[in-house]
């Protein structure tokens, strides 16, 4: 047992070494020096203070001698699938997104699907390989792949957002959209860094009961903070929720959740999601049902929300997983997953029936 935990701190460390290699200085947006060597990181809502030779909370920040050095020239992971799989319901129904992430993350979630690129510095099975590239490159593959949207996913983009907006840069002079897939653990430095760039932005609202965030590693008022300014700077924000039975699933916390969003705007996308055991919370939790979710919509209901979707159960929700005109009740999109079966939007997304505009991005 010694010699492996021996043999997996090495392997640690020698990945956190390699990827030091693969780094570029912090962008001054994003950064604060201090007088005594110390810089101060607002890419996410901790707001490390690092000091020389050490790394911040997500482990891929560190101060190189008075130079914070982050992420940048490779990839953790790369995929092109569809769209509605990030979740985005009203960004190009049917469309796909070439999806690109790094390594590490500044949370710790214990249920995380992405945990092989996420915690590969805190997790000693997580090692997953960094494979470099260019901005460029990136960009010419969705365009290669007919992916009309370049999206940062796999680990929190937030702390790796300096090489995000080098490849956004590059996808937007292509014509590309682009999006963050993202926790929301932001601050108004991260925000306004991005907003030139970035054109869709989901936030994943695992709880509205601060003692279970902070047991995620984050803090409930950065990530309501981030949602209300995110609205407020005019990006297009969807909203997840992964229901997780005896953890974020408490009636009470749920119902407040949906007054929150409904006061942030009663228009905005809220998917509420069904949790299958994962992680290390493979054992001692059972798997969301259709109850556990239509409940959960019933609240978003009470509270006025115009736009639920119940997600990781297709088939099983009758008309939730499609979209439908909020003025006059007509099913735009039809889905079935992942998959979209058919279409009606106009062209600007107007509906075909009372020709109101529906929010979101539409071709």
């Amino acid at each position: 047992m010694i010699l492996e935990q021996l043999q997996s701190k090495e392997r640690m460390q020698g990945l956190k070494e390699a990827l030091r290699d693969r780094t570029a200085p912090a962008a001054e947006a994003l950064i604060e020096h201090k007088d005594n060597g110390d810089i101060q990181c607002f890419a996410c809502g901790h707001r490390c203070v690092v000091k020389p030779g050490r790394d911040g909370v997500c482990r891929v920040r560190f101060n190189d001698g008075g130079t914070l050095r982050v992420p940048w020239g490779y990839v953790g992971a790369l995929a092109c699938d569809p769209i509605e799989k990030k979740p985005f319901f009203h960004l190009l129904p049917g469309r796909d997104a070439l999806t690109f992430g790094m390594l590490g993350c500044d949370y710790h979630c214990g249920y995380c699907q992405n945990w092989v690129t996420s915690q590969m510095l805190r997790d000693p099975h997580a090692v997953a390989p960094a494979q470099s590239t260019t901005a460029r490159r990136l960009a010419e593959l969705a365009i290669e792949y007919d992916a009309p949207v370049l999206a940062s996913s796999y680990n929190e983009p937030l702390i790796t957002s300096e090489w995000a907006v080098e490849v956004f840069t590059e996808a937007r002079q292509r014509g590309l959209r682009c999006a963050y897939i993202s926790n929301g653990n932001a601050t108004p430095q991260a925000v306004d860094y991005l907003r030139p760039h970035v054109q869709a932005y989901k936030v994943d609202l695992k709880t509205f009961s601060d003692r279970n965030y902070r047991q995620l590693g984050g803090v409930l008022e950065n990530v309501t903070n981030t949602i209300r300014l995110l609205k407020q700077r005019d990006f297009w924000v969807e909203i997840v929720t992964l229901v997780v039975p005896g953890f974020s699933d408490d009636a009470d916390d749920l119902r407040r959740m949906a007054d929150f969003l409904s006061s942030v705007d009663p228009l905005m996308p809220w998917h509420v999601t069904a949790f299958h055991p994962d992680y290390k919370m493979s054992e001692g939790y059972r798997r969301t049902s259709v109850e556990d979710l239509l409940k959960v919509i019933e609240y978003g209901r009470q509270a006025g929300l115009k736009y639920l979707y119940p997600g990781n159960l297709p088939g099983q929700v009758g008309e939730g997983e499609n979209t439908h005109c909020h003025h006059c009740g007509t099913t735009l999109v039809r889905r079935f997953g992942f998959t979209v079966l058919e279409n009606r939007l106009e062209p600007g997304g107007v509906c075909p029936e009372c020709h109101k505009t529906i929010p979101g991005i539409w071709e």
